[in-house]
């Protein structure tokens, strides 16, 4: 179960105040996110290990950037059995994939 909670903290410091700049980086969140959970979710149903390990590294800046510090080594760990062919971890990280998912819907 994920016991962390998603939050804007990073994204409010780069944006130091900048109304416009929060927002630029939230779009990018709300445009990209869904695309690279659709790919992950493409690639897990092929099995293909290789491209699973990819997305999930495409994917660890974003769950960093919302605030994801004990999810994002989850991510890691994950990401490191995908290249040995291995899928533990599978569950915990598409329980993160839909906690983010719930939380940009909110932003």
């Amino acid at each position: 179960m994920i016991s962390e909670q998603p939050n804007l903290n990073y994204i409010d410091q780069l944006a130091a105040g900048d109304e416009a700049v929060k927002q630029l980086l939230v779009d990018v969140l709300k445009n990209e996110f869904p695309e690279e959970k659709i790919a992950y979710y493409e690639s897990l149903a092929q099995k293909d290990f290789k491209l699973l390990a990819a997305n999930v590294h495409r994917m660890k800046p974003k769950i960093s950037i919302l605030g994801f510090e004990k999810s994002y080594k989850l991510a890691n760990d994950y990401e490191r059995n995908l290249k040995d062919n291995n899928i533990e971890g599978a569950e915990a990280f598409e329980e993160l994939l839909q906690v983010i998912s719930s939380y940009l819907k909110t932003i």
